[in-house]
């Protein structure tokens, strides 16, 4: 009987403008090392292991909007990133380079966008 096959999730990839912009934030945003590194490609990951971030320099890279409209790039994911302390971790975000986005739909949930424009949200358990 053949086995089925092995999957495991590598990455998670983002689209920017610049890839090597966007992942300098995220880099410093997680302190995460970076892993590959090419003209328009970068990779970063947790240093003891495990899926990591990807970033590709899209050209035509479109800007998603928070919320969802119909007439605007629609945001087509979004990373969930547990902090200890919600509020220092907003305020080093932002000081990084996101803006807190104007739709919060929960009190115990931040969401910001990255300087590409993708909405994440930073979370407290």
């Amino acid at each position: 009987m053949k086995l089925p096959p092995c999957f495991t999730l590598a990455a998670t990839t983002l689209d920017a403008p610049n890839a090597h912009k966007l992942a300098r934030f995220y880099q410093d945003l997680l302190g995460w090392p970076v892993r590959r590194e090419e003209p328009d490609w970068v990779e970063i990951g947790p240093p003891d292991g495990g899926a990591g971030l990807s970033f590709q320099t899209e050209p035509l890279f479109t800007r998603p909007q928070w919320p969802s409209t119909r007439a605007e790039q629609q945001m087509m994911m979004h990373l969930d990133i547990e902090v200890n302390d919600l509020s220092s971790a907003v305020e080093r975000a932002l000081a990084l380079g996101a803006t807190v986005a104007d739709f919060q739909p929960q009190d115990d949930v931040r969401v910001l966008c990255d300087p590409a424009g993708h909405p994440f949200c930073l979370f407290t358990r």
